[in-house]
């Protein structure tokens, strides 16, 4: 039996795949903001910025997490991986690239309450700063973000 298991284990592995962590998807990003949005109705933004501190399984699954700003400030209020950035306005610090992504991310949640910016970003799995693809929800006056690295 153990041999059965150790041959599908190499299979995966010689096949460029892993038995073991499957890369999250947008459908991934999209569920993860609707599953905080439904949160944030039912019990309110304070709990959403505590499960998201706390790194509730829910809101962090490896390198996808929900991070929340607020609507109008910009202002992080909370991120489940880089605890430094909570508290702070990064709207006009852009990325790698030059682009102004945070300023895009509040001016979509304002026009449209959601959809997708594209940008640079550190991937806390490599540590490579690389592209990546967020989700943005806005709920009431907040904006609720989950983002997938591009490879």
């Amino acid at each position: 039996m153990h041999t059965k298991l150790n041959v599908a284990a190499l299979c995966f592995a010689i096949a460029g795949g892993s038995a073991w962590a499957v890369e999250p998807t947008e459908k991934d990003a999209i569920a993860m903001t609707e599953r905080g949005a439904a949160l944030i109705k039912a019990k309110g933004k304070d709990e959403m910025v505590k499960r998201i501190n706390a790194k509730d399984p829910d809101y962090v699954q490896g390198s996808l997490y929900i991070d929340m700003r607020d609507l109008y400030s910009g202002i992080v209020l909370a991120h489940p991986i880089n605890s430094s950035i909570v508290g702070k306005d990064l709207t006009d610090i852009p990325d790698a690239s030059g682009k102004n992504y945070r300023r895009e991310i509040i001016e979509l949640a304002q026009k449209s309450g959601k959809g997708w910016v594209e940008y640079l970003y550190k991937n806390p799995a490599s540590g490579k700063v690389e592209p990546k693809t967020t989700y943005i929800l806005r709920v009431d006056d907040v904006v609720l973000e989950a983002g997938i690295y591009k490879k």
